[in-house]
Order: C-alpha cells, then structure tokens, then sequence
C-alpha cells in the first residue's frame, strides 16, 4: 500500500486484522481460537468475533464454546474485547 500522507501505509489488511485479533484472544483468556466469524467496520474501529473453544468434552459436539468480539483500531491495536455469548458446539442458532 502506499503512502499518501495521512498515514494508510500503517493500515492492516483484512488477513492481518484477522490474525491480530485471534492472537490477542489466545494471549489474553488462555484458550485457542478455532473461527473468527465476523468482521465489521463501526465507522471507528474493527470489530472483530472469534470463536474459541471454553471447555472441551466428549463427544466433542458438546464443547462449550465462547464467542469474542474483538476491537481493534485500523493498525491492529487493541482497544478492547467482550465475550458475547457461550454456547455449546452442536446446538443451533438461538432465534430471539
């Protein structure tokens, strides 16, 4: 990417932007992230989810799960995170 004076040199891509936040949910609560499932620009910040797996049973389709969402500025810095919801791996999308 080139420079164009404001800085958009320093900006990560989709990939990198992916990476940091898997990365920054494995350092920071312990646990390997398995998915990210989301990625959304909030006019701001890149709000990234990821899944990880919270506690492993078997069979593995009763897994509890986590879902993080991941802030991250436009240079993969971390602004903040917030676990969304848990659920178990097999069950399906609760409709509200």
């Amino acid at each position: 990417m080139s420079d164009n004076g404001t800085g958009d040199s320093d900006r990560l891509s989709a990939r990198d932007l992916t990476r940091a936040a898997r990365e920054t949910i494995g350092e920071l609560t312990g646990y390997k992230p398995e998915a990210v499932t989301g990625m959304q620009w909030d006019g701001e910040n890149w709000l990234i989810t990821v899944d990880v797996r919270e506690l492993a049973r078997v069979p593995n389709t009763t897994d509890v799960m986590g879902t993080y969402v991941v802030q991250l500025d436009e240079r993969g810095g971390l602004l903040g995170y917030k676990r969304e919801r848990r659920f178990v791996r097999g069950s399906s999308e609760d409709h509200r």
